[in-house]
């Protein structure tokens, strides 16, 4: 049975986020091929990741999250499908997983080093 960490909601956020990836080259019909070849890998990747993240949570899928999220912002400039509606959604949705990844990141970090135990810890350095 997996066990469900609160963090997971972040992994079925961003699992929404790649299904609207994977769908996005049909709601732009008329789409540069170049950007639905590049929302498609980039929603598949996400969802990999996602459903990995919800199935047995390790922090290096939160860190490809992070980079595939911060390539949707950055590929309609490196694959030249600038001022297309394609552009503003593949922004749009490596922002969302972007944040979703880094702030799951940032829950992670905070529950091992900032966490109970850590409190407990430096009190005992302190005594």
């Amino acid at each position: 049975m997996v066990k469900w960490r609160k963090e997971s909601a972040l992994d079925l956020y961003n699992l929404v986020a790649a299904i609207f990836l994977l769908a996005a080259p049909w709601l732009f019909v008329r789409a540069n091929p170049t950007a639905a070849i590049d929302l498609r890998i980039s929603g598949a990747a996400i969802a990999i990741m996602s459903l990995a993240a919800i199935v047995a949570f390790s922090i290096w899928e939160e860190w490809i999250n992070l980079l595939v999220g911060c390539w949707l912002i950055a590929s309609p400039w490196l694959l030249g499908f600038t001022h297309t509606r394609a552009m503003h959604f593949a922004i749009a949705a490596g922002a969302v997983v972007a944040f979703m990844a880094l702030l799951e990141l940032w829950l992670e970090y905070e529950k091992t080093h900032l966490g109970p135990a850590a409190a407990q810890d430096q009190g005992s350095v302190r005594s």
